[in-house]
């Protein structure tokens, strides 16, 4: 058979072509061995920072970075990964290895550095919250593997009402069904031969009263059903308090306290649990197999565990409180200012954070305006949060989270937030339209058109003069709403409840008779247009 073929190779036949090739070369005179050598001498073994503020790989394709005074969310890339954390990605790109050896031996070293039993490598915490999940399903055992989502006996994943959230979409995505329970009493009758795992998101409310984690491992054991503790943005504290608890399992995200990559997640526990997450995972052709790690990030976060217990993170901490300090000096005298600092509740992104509050009467700015001002402006810079709209709320406020701040940016925020302060430009009240509010009581057929597809709602309206309560019916959920009109321009606002999560729907419209006309706003699901019909 010849090595060059137009027809499309099946992957069989690519991993039979390789065995052929790898025979080939060892006849050339240059063995791979001998090229990935010389390959290694040529490169440089050291990384160089390339590029400046203005002038770098993202803004050469219009992408403009962040100074980050907001924390570690995914949507702004997350943390701010180790020297140590790039030089091991970097140097794991140079060599070829078996992943199910290099796996095996990074789960050992984990689980020896967290004192876990054992430990895997993931591509981020939600990867973790599935593949958790489906080893509590199906275990090792392909064939029920390769059954689901579809046929499962174990197919339930109890969760308390106060752990739900939008993070519970990785058990949810593996095709349990979610069992909510809201007391002890509930939960012991709700364990059955269905249940596979009980699923708890850390926090403050899950560490007291009769669902707290202790207690829930506690009940779990007797029915010898495993326990998963959502710790994605906690500190890996040796001993472990969750597994010290009765945990099966815990899970972590790499990119955040740890600063290890971004796309990269840590389970660690239960030997057997583990090892069954990972067999469910790539390599290996299993339900998992989406969720593909690579040497370059397994690598990475093994570095970043290590520093973590390295790491003087008392040294941190003062670190990040004196450039608060050096902000809050900046600003503190202004008219109207007063500070005040944040201490963290629980192990969830331990830093103080710094509230700046003042009144927009005074300084001419809200905290909004300030927020957006913030992230006009270069170098772009963004804050933890703002508050304060005009005319009816100008009690504003900032926090600044130094969490991932780099040594010299506090005085990059603190100049650019005194600027802010000091010369605010100018900002108008809204503009109010004149005139009687329109009618618009009654039902409404709503039409919206996403980006990609077609939605239909339908609205109903009750009102009274410039003030509109109401339904939402969606087409799964419903939701209540309120808002305003002001002659014909409208505005509804509601929070749809869904399975862990929330949809805001900010509906902006004109009325024109039987009909309204206007945009919607999703926060983080985006923008569409909408139109709506009287029936």
């Amino acid at each position: 058979m010849s090595l060059f073929r137009t027809a499309r190779w099946s992957r069989r036949e690519v991993l039979k072509q390789s065995g052929m090739l790898s025979a080939f070369s060892a006849v050339t005179s240059i063995s791979p061995l001998a090229a990935s050598a010389q390959q290694k001498r040529s490169a440089s073994r050291s990384i160089a920072h390339e590029g400046t503020e203005t002038d770098n790989l993202f803004t050469r394709i219009g992408v403009r970075p962040i100074v980050n005074g907001r924390g570690t969310f995914t949507i702004i890339s997350g943390s701010r990964s180790l020297p140590q954390v790039k030089q091991a990605m970097y140097d794991a790109s140079f060599y070829f290895v078996n992943l199910d050896e290099l796996m095996d031996a990074v789960g050992k070293e984990l689980g020896t550095l967290t004192g876990a039993e054992w430990g895997v490598a993931t591509t981020g915490c939600e990867a973790a919250i599935a593949l958790a999940t489906v080893a509590c399903i199906a275990g090792t055992n392909p064939e029920k593997s390769q059954a689901l989502p579809y046929i499962k006996a174990r197919d339930q994943v109890i969760i308390p009402k106060h752990s739900r959230n939008p993070y519970d979409f990785g058990v949810r995505m593996t095709g349990a069904e979610i069992v909510e329970v809201d007391s002890e009493e509930e939960l012991r009758s709700k364990i059955s031969e269905r249940t596979a795992m009980i699923y708890i998101l850390s926090g403050p409310e899950a560490e007291k009263g009769p669902l707290s984690i202790p207690n829930i491992c506690s009940i779990a054991k007797e029915k010898a059903i495993p326990v998963f503790v959502d710790a994605a943005a906690e500190e890996p504290l040796v001993p472990n308090i969750h597994i010290q608890h009765g945990a099966s399992l815990v899970g972590y995200s790499g990119g955040k306290c740890m600063r290890g990559p971004q796309s990269s997640g840590m389970l660690i526990g239960q030997k057997d649990l583990c090892r069954a997450a990972y067999f469910q995972a790539a390599p290996h052709h299993n339900y998992g197999r989406a969720f593909k790690c690579s040497k370059e990030e397994i690598m990475g976060l093994l570095a970043a565990v290590r520093q973590w217990y390295k790491r003087d993170h008392s040294a941190e901490q003062q670190e990040w409180l004196s450039w608060l300090q050096h902000i809050e000096s900046r600003v503190k005298e202004l008219p109207s200012v007063k500070t005040e600092y944040l201490q963290p509740e629980d192990l969830s992104n331990r830093s103080p954070r710094l509230r700046i509050h003042w009144d927009a009467n005074a300084l001419k700015i809200t905290g909004t305006e300030l927020v957006a001002r913030l992230d006009a402006g270069t170098p772009r810079i963004l804050v933890d949060s703002g508050n304060g709209t005009r005319p009816a709320h100008m009690e504003s406020s900032i926090t600044i989270m130094p969490y991932m701040m780099d040594q010299g940016e506090e005085r990059i925020i603190a100049n650019a937030i005194y600027e802010g302060l000091t010369k605010p430009g100018h900002y108008e009240d809204p503009v109010i339209p004149a005139g009687a509010p329109a009618p618009v009581n009654g039902r409404w057929d709503v039409e919206i058109n996403y980006s990609r597809g077609v939605g239909e709602q339908h609205f109903i309206l009750e009102q009274s003069g410039g003030d509109l309560t109401g339904q939402q019916h969606g087409e799964l959920y419903k939701a209540e709403l309120k808002g305003t009109i002001h002659a014909n321009q409208l505005e509804l606002h509601s929070n749809m409840a869904v399975s862990g999560n929330t949809i805001p729907w900010t509906f902006s419209g004109s009325v024109e008779g039987n009909t309204i006309v206007g945009t919607v706003n999703m926060g983080e699901y985006g923008d569409a247009s909408w139109k709506a019909t009287r029936v």
